[in-house]
Formats: structure tokens, C-alpha cells, sequence
């Protein structure tokens, strides 16, 4: 009878942990191993970094009327 969680004996309660515990570990390593290699994107920028510089200002306006909003 272990098709319910109430009346499943010890060793599928078992399985269902070690699976759990597996997936769990296998997320955790995935996620900092993604984290870990960043295949050199923080060095290229340290060596060359980005400048934007603010371009001059915009009106915008929104009725016919011609009322600005800047």
C-alpha cells in the first residue's frame, strides 16, 4: 500500500528524503558553480569600461496644445 503518503511504510518515506536531499544538493552546486564562472566578464570590464555620457535635453509633449513637460 505505498500509493499514499499516510499508509507508505519506511523505506518509501526513505526514497522520497534521499531524492529530496539529492535535488536539493544538485540546485545548490548548480547554482554556485553559475555564480563561480562568469567566464571572464568581470575582468573585460575592469579593463575597459563603459562611459555614457548625458545626452543634451528632451521636451516632450503629450496634447496639442503644446504644453512641455521637461
Amino acid at each position: 500500500m505505498n500509493w499514499s503518503m499516510y499508509t507508505a511504510d519506511r523505506t518509501t518515506h526513505l526514497k522520497i528524503v534521499v531524492v529530496g536531499l539529492a535535488a536539493a544538493l544538485m540546485i545548490a552546486v548548480i547554482g554556485i558553480s553559475a555564480r563561480e564562472l562568469n567566464l571572464g566578464t568581470d575582468i573585460m570590464t575592469a579593463q575597459n569600461p563603459t562611459v555614457i555620457k548625458a545626452g543634451g535635453p528632451v521636451v516632450l509633449t503629450d496634447d496639442s496644445r503644446g504644453s512641455t513637460i521637461r
